[in-house]
């Protein structure tokens, strides 16, 4: 079915029932159900399967490199404060190659929505396994299994007062979209880790399997209290899904910015001025 916000010029590259489809129809109608501005809303990523997202999504894009799709995002944002701005890419662009990134961007708290595609695999290249492959897992590189503990997204995200971290399973579709709503509503730098499966590289990690491994935090949960929310992240059989902690505070923009929230290209400046410190130094 055609969607308004569908790129109609570019054939999807992505394999028959991978999780990617579902991300990206969870993405088209959420903005389409908050009323987002193609023309006001850019989406950033880098290098991978998750990374190809925005061609298929009529709106303005940045395609970078791998793992460099925060920086790019922070930028827009402080540039241009009206922007609805995205930065989304797989779980090995995020974690592994942009890892620095990712903990710096909580830091600095720029009001982006951050979506991680995490099948736990990199299917761009065929396999290798990614930072949250779990323990055991058989790939082409690691033939006797992963050795290494699973990087916990969540849990980093917390322990650096992220102001708004979550976790949802492209499987639990209805779940996943009022959580993504919340993420946009949110301003400051919003985590949403998508669990999804890669059908062809991860025969482990499967739909079913993310059904059967995954629950909803409980109704009465308060994503207020970061030591609750820490304990949560922590667990993993199951594994906990959801709003894990929501805080406001002030924005990257806010502190650079102020109250100016013009595009840095409509500013006018005084030359004369500009001149008189060029000549200065």
């Amino acid at each position: 079915m055609k969607h308004a916000l569908d790129r109609t010029d570019i054939d999807n590259a992505w394999c028959a029932g991978c999780g990617n489809f579902g991300i990206l129809k969870l993405i088209k109608e959420v903005m389409t159900e908050l009323e987002f501005d193609p023309k006001n809303t850019v989406i950033v990523s880098g290098i991978g399967q998750a990374a190809k997202t925005p061609y298929y999504i009529d709106t303005h894009m940045f395609c970078g490199l791998h793992g460099r799709a925060l920086p790019v995002s922070t930028a827009l944002k402080a540039s241009n404060p009206a922007l609805n701005v995205i930065a989304e890419g797989g779980d090995g662009d995020m974690y592994g190659e942009g890892g620095n990134h990712f903990m710096h961007t909580i830091r600095r708290n720029p009001d982006i929505v951050h979506i991680v595609h995490n099948n736990m695999v990199y299917g761009l290249t065929k396999g290798q396994s990614s930072p949250t492959s779990q323990k055991g897992f058989q790939t082409p590189l690691q033939v006797d299994g992963v050795t290494n503990e699973p990087f916990n997204p969540i849990s980093v995200a917390l322990a650096l007062k992220a102001g708004f971290v979550s976790r949802v399973n492209i499987g639990n579709y209805a779940h996943a979209k009022m959580v993504l709503k919340e993420a946009f509503l949110h301003k400051g730098y919003a985590l949403v880790d998508v669990f999804q499966p890669c059908v062809v590289f991860n025969k482990v990690n499967t739909y079913k399997w993310f059904k059967d491994n995954t629950y909803e935090l409980k109704s009465d949960y308060d994503s207020r209290n970061l030591p609750s929310a820490m304990i949560k992240a922590l667990e993993n059989d199951p594994i906990q899904i959801g709003i894990f902690y929501q805080a406001k505070s002030p924005t990257f923009e806010d502190h650079i910015r102020g109250d100016e929230k013009q595009a840095l290209c409509s500013l006018t400046h005084d030359i004369e001025t500009m001149q008189k410190v060029f000549e200065s130094y």
